[in-house]
């Protein structure tokens, strides 16, 4: 980026004079962003006194750009004040002119490294929140937790122990006010020591916090608190600790809110207090509502226990190997899952320091964030897409040389859709700072799995999947694109934290294989039981033992791919706004057809988020238009706190609807993308026509496809009792094993061909001499799996198979005519007694096949290996062939009798020797065994197409 030009105003002018030029410089920069962002809205007329959200359309990242391009242009250093209060293009001029006219300077930042020892360890047999805080409050009481940013200086530091103790004199202070336990204290605080102590003094009342948003300026302190009064009443607040400048606005909402007895700052609580008395609370009570941040006309406050908090917390550590080593710096906001539970709550968990700033302190200077990190070498840090691609905008190339970003091992990407040119370009224009590839992780949460839900690998950096849009459009699969150029690019999002499933279901509620689009599901220890207080809306978020996220997506070699939303919601800037409230709001609006308004989001490829776009149906005249956008404006405004995007004013009948009248927003969008709301109001009866049929070809071929697979499922099912019936017969009548062979494996590949299920063999030629007995390893997806082997290796070998099968008089029969072999798995000396007797079968001659993992999953991912296979290969001195089966998952998935069509693949690795592993161990038997079980599963591994399931992470 270039130096800005400093534009000083001129001594020789008088100060009248100066004042203007400055006043219209200010306001041709002020139109210049406006087309830049919104050309729509580029004709307005704007004034010095036009305020910036309601007349102009600038939310709060488009009020911050403004006012660095004015720090640009002026050559000036407005102050934070100015910047947070600023309403108006005057209030910015004012700014102007009372700073001092200098370029904002920027010296290298001083590092400030926390020296730290580390702790016994974390809090392991902690039961709920309490008891975490109060365990390192016993063992490091005086080692700092929280430090509170500030740009010179350290800032102030918050120990364990004064976190315990202050949250105890704020229990003591709601007990004395006659809060009892389980009712709801709502937070309205910034970001702050007050914040920290009320909230864990909430809890340790027994009462249940409910952390809200404030507001972002004093102007909006009235206006924000009506938006808030609807989550009040649904979380049924007995009181509301806030700051002193809200106080007086808030008592107000006590007529809207019955349950509303108590406002006060928390000064006012702390001083209201006795002696605490601690009360006893369980894993399953509740230890918080998660309210969405966004539009509040219908809220929702997602249910969270201490249990799946503490779940959630231990699972995200495990996955990121989190320790009191580690430094967390955060400037999210503490009412958002991202910043209160992944920031904060974690970070109280391993004593790991906080570094944490208000929000507003990062919108304002990015450059904040990572000055931070560099000052206090920090390892673990989280933000929106749009917040990094904030820090490609704003961020100068001198500011880069000056930082060290070496330490950031983790920097999560969630929280919204993650681009990943944003991605890319963050990676590349990094770099020269130390910032590595590897650190940055894309992720995938909600608050109604805590927070997190999918990380990808440590250390592996972002994965990008280049696949064909069309084929998603047409048939919702994911196909590799052959041109790049014109294919839509995804960020993995990782699998499953820890003891956490995702699966992807189809609209008939039955598990999609690998590569098909439809919805994803989750389940765990840290899943929500539903929302406070709207049975309906808990209802809708399960679909049996698993919940529903609202986003579509698939699954590719065991990642996570985002690729839209069921839910309509809205997701700009980390923030989520929903449409039904608006479209209500905006179809009362005087000139606007009553239920014919559609709220959408379209992707803002610029600003790395979404745009928010109001289409609504009006017969009122051209000339009304312009005063009817207007009212529009400000409707959304006042009830959201954002200004829309873009408004779409169309004819009647436009937006389209399902035949019992409900809004088809997803139909009505692509009919804005297409362009055809901005070529006038009035569209044509058959352009009106072609648009709804364009819509409908997505619900056809969903049923085509529905159908198709219900289709395939009885096509296989029935070649598959046919050939058994042929085949079975044969294999029992046969006298010769090598026959019984020759019939099994023509049979099956036969099978294969007819079912049109594709079936590749690579590397035969790595197979052993035939004369040569060895030990097949192969890893275990499917119930298919056994098939494919007697498919795919043309000579004679011994399944080994669990001891429980001989219990099932048909498969002993049909097992033993191919000279299975069993052992027992219960009985661990009879199990030893089985394996030295393989061991000596395998001398003489006879290959044995083993499945290492033991067991299989409906969820993706190799699993440990058991030891067996690789004492049997050592005992008998035989080669160990691994063998990776890839795509039997997917055809027939564990728990589904349904199955799918997809490709089949087979690679036989060349063999590992144990006397070549028993060199570089020298000799000793169990690192022999270890060593070659290892060598093993990692070339497995390398072909199979799944994760790494070795440290019991429970993939998808």
């Amino acid at each position: 980026m270039t130096e800005p030009q400093r534009v000083a105003p001129d001594p020789e002018t008088p100060g009248q004079d100066r004042a203007r030029a400055a006043a219209e410089r200010l306001l041709e920069t002020t139109r210049a962003l406006l087309t830049e962002i919104n050309p729509r809205r580029a004709d307005r007329p704007i004034s010095l006194d036009s305020l910036l959200d309601k007349d102009i359309g600038f939310d709060s990242l488009g009020r911050v750009e403004l006012m660095a391009r004015a720090e640009q242009a002026f050559g000036v250093t407005l102050s934070e004040e100015a910047m947070t209060a600023a309403e108006t293009p005057r209030d910015i001029l004012r700014g102007i002119l009372a700073a001092e006219a200098r370029l904002r300077g920027w010296a290298p930042p001083e590092v400030s490294k926390i020296e730290l020892a580390e702790t016994s360890g974390a809090p392991a047999t902690a039961r709920t929140l309490i008891e975490a805080l109060r365990w390192h409050a016993e063992r490091n009481p005086e080692r700092p937790h929280i430090r509170l940013y500030a740009d010179e200086g350290d800032g102030e530091a918050i120990t364990y122990r004064e976190l315990a103790h202050g949250a105890e004199r704020v229990a003591a202070g709601l007990q004395g006010m006659g809060i009892r336990p389980d009712e709801t204290v709502a937070l309205m605080l910034p970001t702050g020591r007050e914040y920290f102590l009320a909230f864990f003094g909430v809890l340790f009342a027994g009462a249940i916090p409910a952390s809200l948003y404030p507001p972002l300026r004093p102007a909006l302190i009235e206006d924000h608190l009506k938006r808030c009064a609807g989550i009040l009443d649904n979380a049924w607040a007995a009181a509301m600790i806030t700051t002193p400048e809200i106080e007086p606005f808030a008592r107000l909402l006590k007529t809207h809110t019955p349950s509303l007895r108590r406002v006060a700052t928390l000064e006012v609580v702390t001083a209201a207090g006795g002696g605490f008395m601690p009360l006893a609370r369980n894993a399953e009570d509740i230890a918080f509502l998660q309210y969405t941040s966004g539009s509040t006309g219908n809220p929702k406050g997602v249910v969270l226990t201490h249990a799946n908090l503490l779940a959630n917390v231990r699972a995200m550590g495990e996955a990121v190997r989190a320790s009191s080593a580690d430094v967390f710096v955060s400037w999210l906001p503490l009412y958002h899952d991202m910043g209160l539970i992944g920031a904060w709550l974690g970070s109280l968990y391993y004593a790991s320091p906080l570094v944490v700033m208000p929000p507003m302190s990062f919108i304002a200077r990015p450059e904040r964030w990572l000055r931070a990190i560099h000052r206090y070498r920090g390892t673990l840090s989280a933000a929106p897409n749009f917040a990094f691609n904030l820090c490609l905008r704003r961020i100068e190339d001198r500011e880069i040389a000056a930082l060290d970003l070496s330490s950031w091992r983790c920097a999560f990407n969630g929280a919204e859709a993650v681009s990943a040119e944003t991605v890319e370009r963050f990676v590349e224009r990094f770099a020269p700072a130390g910032f590595r590839r590897r650190a940055m992780m894309p992720v995938y949460g909600l608050a109604e799995n805590s927070v997190g839900l999918a990380f990808p690998p440590l250390e592996r950096g972002p994965a990008i999947d280049e696949i064909d849009r069309d084929v998603l459009m047409r048939s919702a699969r994911a196909e590799p694109a052959k041109d790049s150029a014109h294919a839509l690019r995804l960020v993995a999002c990782g699998q499953p934290i820890p003891n956490h499933q995702i699966r992807i279901a189809g609209a008939d509620g039955r598990e999609l294989p690998e590569r098909r689009e439809g919805r994803i599901q989750f389940r765990g220890p840290s899943a929500t039981g539903g929302y406070f207080r709207a049975a309906e809306e808990t209802k809708r978020l399960f679909s049996g033992e698993w919940l529903e996220t609202g986003d579509l997506g698939y699954v590719a070699e065991g990642d996570l791919y985002i690729t839209g939303r069921t839910k309509d919601m809205i997701i700009r800037a980390g923030r989520n706004i929903y449409p039904v409230e608006i479209e209500e709001a905006v179809g009362n609006v005087d000139g606007v057809r009553t239920g014919a308004v559609a709220v959408f989001g379209i992707p803002d490829r610029e600003a790395g988020t979404e745009r928010l776009v109001v289409m609504a149906e009006t017969r009122a005249r051209e000339d009304r238009l312009p005063a009817l956008r207007a009212a529009i404006d400000a409707t959304v405004t006042d009830l959201t706190g954002l200004p829309p995007d873009d408004i779409a004013l169309v004819a009647p009948n436009t937006v389209l609807k399902t035949s019992s009248g409900k809004i088809r927003r997803a139909a009505t969008r692509a009919l804005y993308e297409k362009g055809a709301a901005g070529k006038g109001r009035y569209l044509r009866g058959w352009h009106r026509a072609r648009l709804a049929l364009d819509a409908a070809w997505p619900l056809l071929r969903r049923i085509a496809r529905i159908a198709g697979d219900w289709a395939f499922g009885v096509y296989a099912w029935t070649l598959a009792v046919l050939a058994a019936l042929a085949v079975i017969p044969v294999l029992i009548l046969l006298p010769a094993e090598a026959a019984r062979w020759a019939v099994l494996r023509g049979g099956l590949n036969l099978l294969a061909r007819l079912a049109g299920i594709p079936f590749a063999i690579r590397g035969l030629e790595n197979l052993p001499p035939a004369a040569q007995p060895c030990i097949f390893a192969v890893n275990h997806m499917s119930y298919l799996d056994g098939f494919v082997m007697a498919a795919a290796i043309p000579r004679i070998f011994s399944f080994v198979a669990k001891a429980e099968l001989k219990g099932n008089p048909l498969v002993r029969v049909l097992l033993g005519r191919i000279g299975a072999a069993y052992v027992r798995r219960t009985d661990k000396e009879g199990s030893l007694q089985d394996a030295r007797r393989l061991a000596e079968q395998a001398k003489v001659g006879r290959s044995l096949l083993y499945f290492p993992e033991g067991t299989l999953t409906r969820a993706p991912g190799l699993l440990p290996f058991r030891v067996g296979a690789f004492e049997a290969a050592i005992a008998a001195g035989l080669p160990v062939v691994p063998i990776a089966i890839r795509g039997t998952r997917s055809v027939l998935r564990d728990g589904t009798w349904r199955p799918q069509r997809g490709p089949i693949i087979v690679t036989i690795e060349q063999p590992l020797w144990p006397a070549d592993i028993a060199i570089r161990t020298g000799g000793d038997p169990w690192a022999t065994t270890i060593g070659l079980r290892d060598a093993v599963r990692n070339r497995i591994l390398r072909h199979c197409g799944e994760p790494d399931a070795q440290h019991e992470r429970a993939p998808l």
